[in-house]
């Protein structure tokens, strides 16, 4: 099985990053993940790891590019770029990279089956060998005190995640995290249709679920951080061949002005 890349240089696996997280947009809004202005993608900056990289407000994910990244830090200020943030983003981001030193890449969106899912304020079963994937391996953040503005708020998140891989914001939403731009990607892609087969099931009957000892089993097969990796590849494939400007860029995309 291939394996994620590795880089010589800060500015090469930046570029690798910011390349990925544009393609992650992209995808997310071809499969109709996005809602609007809200959702937020992130990825932390290989060099300075309490920076990370961001969809600028009001610009909708099918078509954001490189240049459009801005990059954050840990108090909120934009540090490159001239668009402007989504405060919920810096609120929940910044608390979950914070948190979370192995998470390189967090997705939030008001996705359909999500944000139905989340109603329920409920865990996902394991009644698939795709929802093996979260078993055991994701949490719910309990209540909804509105759009997320408080940096409490943030935190509480962050802890309720705790390692997990995923977390269902009840009444809101999901997130998920992951050591790759493309493993928080495929879990968010994975978790919505998880959701949308739980409740197709649920309204057809009673599902049966995987035994304990059989979705623990499954999850370090298909749950693995390398399987989530690669699971987004074939996704990656398809959007740069259908929007190859993705793949377009140049020097100036792997440096940093202005940081210190």
């Amino acid at each position: 099985m291939p394996k994620p890349p590795t880089f010589a240089s800060f500015e090469a696996e930046r570029v690798h990053r910011k390349q990925r997280l544009v393609a992650a947009f992209r995808v997310f809004a071809k499969l109709g993940l996005d809602e609007g202005v809200a959702g937020h993608l992130t990825c932390r900056d290989p060099e300075y790891a309490q920076l990370f990289w961001v969809n600028p407000f009001g610009r909708s994910f099918a078509c954001i590019g490189i240049k459009d990244l801005i990059l954050v830090d840990e108090t909120g200020s934009v540090v490159q770029g001239n668009s402007a943030l989504n405060a919920a983003a810096f609120v929940i981001h910044s608390k979950i990279h914070a948190a979370r030193p192995d998470a390189v890449a967090a997705c939030h969106s008001h996705s359909m089956y999500g944000k139905a899912f989340s109603s329920l304020g409920q865990p996902l079963m394991p009644i698939t060998q795709d929802a093996c994937i979260f078993y055991n391996d994701h949490a719910v953040f309990p209540g909804f005190n509105g759009v997320v503005a408080d940096e409490m708020e943030g935190e509480r998140m962050a802890q309720t995640l705790g390692g997990n891989k995923a977390l269902v914001l009840q009444n809101h939403g999901l997130l998920t995290v992951g050591g790759s731009v493309d493993e928080a990607a495929f879990w968010f892609i994975a978790l919505d249709r998880c959701c949308k087969a739980q409740m197709l099931a649920m309204a057809a009957g009673k599902p049966l679920c995987i035994a304990d000892e059989v979705a623990m089993d499954a999850r370090s097969t298909v749950g693995s951080a390398l399987a989530g990796w690669f699971s987004f590849q074939p996704y990656f494939q398809q959007i740069t061949m259908e929007q190859p400007d993705i793949l377009q860029v140049d020097e100036d995309d792997g440096k940093l002005r202005g940081v210190q």
